[in-house]
């Protein structure tokens, strides 16, 4: 007799002959599955004929979390061999890269193995943490101050960020309505956990930062992405905002100044936006203001919370990564009304805990550096708003380059769609955003992110969290590879 193998389902199985392969198909087929966990309800015993186990009896099970098959031979002995369900769950699967961190992963790899590469694609500042910062955490250390704090931090903190919130943004909350997280990511993940039940929609206009997006997803919510215009410098239109929002609207979510584009909504266009919001109940909205002081005058950082009738339905994030250059301290916060407070601390309780103890004493101290930061702020500031006006004159001299000069933040988002189809040579067509950065990492050797990530594929992202020398390599660099592109073009047209 000549043992069959077959699938069921995940697993492969034996059977003594072609008859019992069908009959036990056909019954693991028939057998009705639970929607929850597909159990088959009964259990197959059959006579066969297995590899190595002649003379046996197979018990099949089946479920959504493993397959076994158990053997059970003449002499009373068993068996059993399990086949591990790695399937993983439909909410993260849905869930996309972020190309941000790809880009990044991609140039380092071309660093170490020895080709200089000039990073312009992370979000991150170049300058290091402010001294008085550093000292208050290594004090933090020295005096033993290592221990867990309260779940949404400690009070100490918290009474800062109110005080810096009703000084600078002209905010009023109490210790007890604000959150702190382990980085502005956390925080405005919880928000959307908190708020959004599935099936709801979250407004995010685009260009977005890569994250809003997902997180819609996991909360099982629809992100409605809203396009905006370069002409408009990527500000979300009142007129567009309405024509998308239903009864399913729960969240807005708003960036200035915004990642990825360094716009700054003015205020006179946030009353509009308001007006629009008051009318729909259910509608709340997160103003994630993460690079408020990273701001270029005349532009000025108004808070969605501080517009008339606004403060009960707007969710506040900010944090102390970008304009204190503590990325790598993880600190974050919530600010809104104690009822979505207490839900994403519940959130928090369960996942993190509270943020590092050692961060929330540096976080103290860089409230207390000055107004807005102060001058250790104000440096760097003057910085990259030298490096953002070599950029934009380097740029402006590329004709074939749109630009909207950014008010905020330290990103450009220039429109270079016009070298889109163009062939180069044995690198061959380049097709959009996401292959001509591949193109300038191979040719120019400067790390940049497709726009393509932030819902605007005819752009790309260039963080200018760099030093003014390395600027200057990277856009030599790019002139030469556009160049290359032009000269082509030129000779295929002849």
């Amino acid at each position: 007799m000549t043992a069959v193998q077959f699938q069921l389902g995940r697993c492969m199985y034996f059977a003594a002959d072609i008859r019992d392969a069908t009959r036990l198909r056909k019954l693991g087929s028939s057998t009705h599955l639970s929607p929850s966990r597909r159990i088959i309800s009964q259990s197959i015993q059959k006579r066969s004929t297995v590899p190595g186990k002649a003379d046996s009896h197979i018990v099949a099970r089946s479920s959504k979390q493993f397959t076994e098959m158990d053997i059970t031979t003449e002499n009373g002995s068993a068996d059993t061999l399990t086949e591990l369900d790695i399937a993983l769950s439909p909410r993260v699967v849905s869930l996309q890269p972020s190309k941000t961190m790809a880009i990044s992963d991609k140039a380092l790899s071309m660093s170490e193995s020895g080709i200089p590469v000039i990073r312009l694609a992370a979000g991150e500042p170049d300058f290091n943490t402010p001294e008085a910062v550093c000292k208050a955490g290594i004090k933090a250390i020295q005096e033993g101050y290592t221990r867990y704090t309260p779940n949404a931090g400690t009070l100490e903190l918290r009474a800062a960020i109110c005080q810096k919130l009703q000084e600078e943004n002209g905010l009023s909350y109490k210790p007890n309505e604000i959150l702190v997280s382990n980085g502005a990511k956390q925080a405005i993940l919880q928000a959307v956990l908190a708020v959004c039940s599935p099936g709801d929609e979250v407004i995010i206009p685009a260009p977005f930062w890569v994250s809003y997006p997902e997180m819609a997803r996991l909360a099982d919510a629809k992100p409605v992405i809203v396009p905006t215009l370069l002409n408009d410098d990527f500000l979300l239109r009142p007129e567009d905002l309405s024509s998308v929002l239903t009864e399913r609207s729960r969240l807005l979510i708003l960036c200035s100044p915004s990642n990825p584009t360094g716009s700054v909504y003015p205020r006179n266009l946030l009353e509009a936006i308001a007006a629009v919001v008051a009318k729909h109940p259910r509608l709340l909205v997160l103003s994630d203001e993460i690079y408020e002081h990273i701001i270029y005058a005349p532009a000025r950082h108004t808070s969605f919370g501080s517009l008339p009738g606004m403060w009960k339905r707007t969710l506040t994030v900010n944090g102390f990564s970008k304009a204190f250059a503590m990325t790598g301290w993880r600190l974050g916060y919530l600010a809104a009304p104690k009822h979505f407070t207490d839900a994403c601390n519940r959130i928090q309780s369960q996942a993190t805990s509270g943020a590092s103890s050692v961060s929330q004493k540096a976080g103290v101290a860089a409230l207390h550096l000055g107004y807005a930061g102060g001058e250790d702020v104000a440096v760097m500031v003057r910085a990259f708003q030298e490096r953002r006006d070599f950029l934009v004159k380097r740029l402006r001299a590329l004709k074939d380059v749109k630009l909207s000069v950014p008010e905020g933040a330290f990103y450009l988002f220039p429109d270079f769609s016009s070298y889109f189809g163009s062939e180069v040579g044995d690198y061959g067509v380049i097709h959009d955003s996401e292959s001509l950065c591949e193109f300038f990492l191979e040719k120019a050797q400067v790390a940049l992110v497709p726009g393509s990530a932030f819902g605007e594929p005819r752009c790309i992202r260039i963080s200018y969290a760099a030093s003014l020398e390395s600027l200057q390599v990277a856009m030599e660099n790019i002139e030469k590879a556009l160049d290359t592109i032009k000269s082509l073009a030129k000779a295929s047209s002849k």
